[in-house]
């Protein structure tokens, strides 16, 4: 299990959900690419249960994806709405 995200997995969310592929600090494309590193490591955690670092990094991952969701609703609400529905997240 690698630390973080492979390059090409990370370079076409980018390119996917930001303006161009520079744009690392955009909010849609940070909670992408952390939507991207919790299901990576669920799939581990589910693989090793007893890995409590990866279930720590989880739980990290999830408030920060969080706390970055509560942002765009205030500051977008319409992007925050099409960013849920295109990423499947429940809220």
């Amino acid at each position: 299990m690698s630390q973080s995200l492979a390059k090409e997995t990370t370079a076409t969310i980018i390119g996917r959900f930001g303006a161009n592929e520079k744009d690392t600090g955009n909010t849609n494309v940070q909670v992408a690419l952390l939507t991207e590193r919790i299901k990576e490591l669920s799939a581990h955690c589910k693989q090793f249960k007893k890995d409590k670092t990866a279930s720590h990094g989880i739980i990290k991952a999830v408030g920060r994806r969080r706390r970055l969701l509560t942002y765009l609703q205030r500051s977008n609400l319409e992007g925050y709405r099409s960013l849920i529905k295109e990423l499947g997240l429940r809220k």
